[in-house]
């Protein structure tokens, strides 16, 4: 799905909420709310007012990685966005070029062989595409601890819209816990970024429920706008349990971001039951797939190539999704992570 709109670059979230003026929070950003084509505007801390008692929240608990990590390539200085590592230790990496502004663009001419030296002493081997899709990332092997490099090294990764370097505590949500692993995502489940803990508590107080999954989010391409790769993720029993009482009490099931959504409807069966599941997903959830268990999405803007809007259009249909971006772009909504958020209902 392509939406035929264009983003103005002023539209683009450049600093966190909280940075843009004194008494600000990160709930402090707008809320944009869809039901069917129907749209409305609200402010976020609204939303436990929007929510009725019995809804259930899906959130994805996977902490942000500082998964951006400074190296040279012979002579020439690269960046290594480190995304996912595989069960063999490698990790699936991209090289990028610093742009001379404090971020990078795509690097091109990345082959099989190709070493490079990360700051602090540890290396990486390139060694084969992740896909036949194309050559943006690649499996690496790593030559020490890749996990540790990105504690000592790293920092997050940060795209071109954004006005500077932010702590990484800019980057994890108030529902983000410790993997036990030490795994996570290399970009941050934004869609759980406005959440604060009174806005969970007030939820909570008017019989809103949530149901924790986890889903190490890999890096999405900002120039290809690629489908997402496999990413590991766990649906744990209780929640399982939680999903499937919430139905049959006639709740509704909203997932907190497009992360929770390919979590969830992983670990649905054919027969729209969630079952405890844990591995890798390769699910791509498309208008033709359809969901199973999901009612409704709380999510970012996305932009108008991602792959993400056939998510939002297999929730809500095209004509919702048309309409609500229409809106966003008429209301003059902040996009990307540090951004404003849309909340898709039944209409």
């Amino acid at each position: 799905m392509t939406l035929t709109v264009r983003v103005p670059e002023e539209l683009s979230a450049r600093v966190p909420v909280e940075q843009r003026g004194p008494g600000l929070d990160r709930d402090s950003v707008r809320l944009l709310v869809s039901r069917g084509t129907a749209v409305s505007h609200h402010a976020f801390v609204e939303l436990p007012r929007l929510l009725r008692a019995g809804d259930l929240l899906v959130v994805n608990t996977s902490p942000t990685l500082a998964a951006a990590v400074d190296g040279w390539l012979g002579g020439t200085r690269v960046v290594v966005h480190f995304s996912t590592r595989g069960d063999d230790g490698r990790w699936a990496v991209e090289l990028r070029d610093p742009d001379g502004r404090g971020t990078t663009r795509a690097r091109a001419g990345v082959r099989a062989g190709d070493e490079v030296r990360l700051v602090g002493g540890a290396g990486l081997v390139v060694e084969e595409p992740l896909s036949t899709r194309g050559e943006r990332l690649w499996w690496a092997l790593v030559t020490r601890d890749g996990l540790g490099v990105l504690r000592e090294h790293g920092r997050p990764v940060r795209y071109a819209y954004t006005e500077r370097d932010q702590p990484l505590s800019a980057y994890q949500t108030v529902f983000a816990l410790p993997s036990p692993d030490g795994a996570g995502s290399a970009e941050m489940p934004s869609a759980g970024r406005p959440f604060t803990g009174r806005t969970v508590a007030e939820l909570v107080s008017r019989g809103v429920q949530f149901a924790p999954v986890t889903l190490h989010a890999g890096l999405a391409s900002g120039e290809a706008h690629e489908p997402p790769y496999p990413e590991r993720f766990v649906v744990p029993e209780a929640s399982a349990r939680l999903v499937g009482a919430v139905r049959a009490g006639g709740g509704r099931v909203i997932a907190v971001g497009t992360t929770a959504v390919r979590a969830v409807e992983s670990a649905a069966g054919a027969d729209g039951v969630v079952r405890a599941a844990a591995g890798w997903t390769g699910l791509v959830v498309t208008p033709e797939r359809g969901v199973r268990v999901v009612d409704g999405l709380l999510t970012g803007l996305h932009e108008p190539e991602a792959s993400h809007l056939l998510m939002l259009e297999a929730v809500a249909g095209r004509a919702a999704v048309d309409r609500g971006y229409e809106e966003a772009l008429r209301g003059r909504y902040l996009w990307h992570e540090f951004g404003d958020v849309h909340l898709v209902l039944p209409g």
